[in-house]
């Protein structure tokens, strides 16, 4: 991915990147779109924030998923996260690669370390929850700000 497809904000020590190709949840998961289908993963921020990942469990092949429900459960060193679906669907893929090495997540959180592939249900109604990548990289700033100030 070209530094063009990415918007980024630099915050005290810490610079995060958001890839213009995709949607974002106020919870910081990503949503890219390919023919019918999305694939999900952690946002640069939601993993730099989380910590270095130890082990990602992921709800198995088949799982229907409502908006809001959790569709994964990362440990990390720092804290446990449990992930929201920002969308309706059906998991049709989990990322084998997570078993193996779930340090991907923070190592490549935008293309090696994606989590789950979502068939959707209702994406358009779904698209109008999400963030665009700039109303996302506001967000970030305001969070890794407050952060900042504890």
């Amino acid at each position: 991915m070209s530094d063009d497809e990415m918007l980024k904000v630099t915050v005290d020590k810490f610079t995060f990147l958001v890839p213009t190709d995709r949607l974002y949840s106020d919870a910081g998961v990503w949503v890219k779109v390919e023919e019918g289908r999305a694939r999900l993963g952690l946002s640069d921020y939601l993993q730099q924030s989380s910590g270095d990942v130890a082990f990602a469990k992921v709800e198995p092949v088949g799982t229907k998923l409502q908006r809001g429900d959790d569709f994964a459960d990362i440990e990390t060193v720092k804290v446990d996260v449990s992930v929201p679906s920002p969308v309706q669907g059906t998991i049709m893929e989990i990322n084998p690669a997570l078993a193996e090495a779930s340090e991907l997540i923070n190592q490549d959180p935008y293309e090696k370390g994606w989590v789950a592939g979502i068939e959707l249900a209702d994406w358009e109604a779904d698209r109008v929850q999400l963030l665009n990548p700039s109303g996302y990289l506001a967000l970030v700033k305001d969070q890794a700000e407050a952060e900042m100030k504890k």
